[in-house]
């Protein structure tokens, strides 16, 4: 590999990272919106964006899909998956736990790990089992000091975990089966918006926590840009992704991969000021670290035989 394929495939490849990791930006503006709202308009533009991106390049293959009925009830478990992780994702940016939504994508290469040593066969090396074991350790302390499970980053870790391996069967690209998940998901998306106001916040004491951040924000051209905008959002980094991880290795992608938890829990802590005391750092350690022996481990047979 030379160096210009190298740096072409560090920007394609950390640019979605950054992306991703300043996005809870971009959902606190709609937080005055319900989060079952955000996600239906999120299903809606993806489709259209996505879908008249594949319409430019020709590209239609991935309609097909769904003739084939073994492929088709995977793009459709995958879409299932895929609505509840975004809809978790949005509804807990804009209910102050985005250091927790940080957490669960710290987490997430691990569970994938593990996934793909029950459904793929797939073997752990000593190092891999460290960092996995490292993970549930943290998860562990932080339960104990919080005196709660942190749900939300088990949910996001598990779903994205499992939308990545249903995406191992399905022959297609990042952007078809996108187009092919959001087809699928669109029933649910028209179905979401039809849903009464503040369905997502029942229950709570508090408003979101995303209003005040969001004050002076809305104007009804502003808000018709950004519903418009979900799609380019969701759809261009998984594009540029797919192209950036094809030109690097696997330990680079797993560096890099690093950046968009680290500017989520950045923002939660400095930006949103979200509820985080001292004590957590503790199990934030472990998580941590547990990514530098997995990084490690990227490169186990080189590191064994030396």
């Amino acid at each position: 590999m030379n160096n210009s394929t190298f740096r072409t495939g560090v920007i394609f490849t950390a640019g979605p990272f950054v992306i991703w990791g300043v996005s809870p930006l971009f959902w606190k503006l709609l937080a005055d919106m319900d989060s079952v709202h955000i996600l239906g308009y999120r299903i809606i533009s993806s489709l259209c964006f996505t879908g008249i991106i594949l319409a430019i390049n020709r590209d239609f293959k991935w309609l097909a899909i769904f003739r084939d009925f073994k492929e088709g009830a995977l793009i459709l478990l995958s879409a299932l998956v895929l609505c509840i992780n975004w809809g978790v994702y949005v509804w807990a940016i804009n209910q102050g736990y985005t250091i927790e939504v940080s957490l669960g994508y710290y987490i997430n290469p691990l569970v994938s790990i593990v996934l793909g040593l029950i459904f793929l066969r797939e073997k752990l090396n000593p190092l891999q089992w460290l960092a996995f074991g490292m993970a549930c350790l943290g998860v562990l302390t932080l339960t104990i000091l919080s005196g709660r499970l942190p749900w939300i980053s088990l949910i996001i870790a598990f779903t994205f975990g499992i939308y990545g391996l249903l995406k191992k069967k399905v022959a297609l690209s990042s952007l078809e089966s996108l187009g092919a998940e959001t087809l699928a998901a669109l029933p649910i998306g028209i179905a979401l918006l039809f849903l009464p106001q503040g369905i997502s916040s029942q229950g709570l004491s508090e408003p979101a926590a995303g209003l005040q951040f969001a004050a002076g924000f809305q104007t009804p051209g502003l808000r018709l840009v950004m519903l418009v905008m979900i799609g380019v959002i969701t759809a261009t980094p998984l594009y540029f992704f797919g192209r950036g991880a094809k030109l690097l290795p696997l330990s680079t992608v797993g560096f890099i991969q690093f950046l968009g938890p680290t500017i989520q829990f950045i923002l939660g802590y400095f930006v949103f000021g979200e509820y985080f005391p001292g004590r957590y750092f503790i199990a934030f350690a472990f998580i941590w670290l547990s990514w530098v022996v997995y990084i490690v481990s990227l490169n186990y047979k080189r590191f064994v035989k030396r």
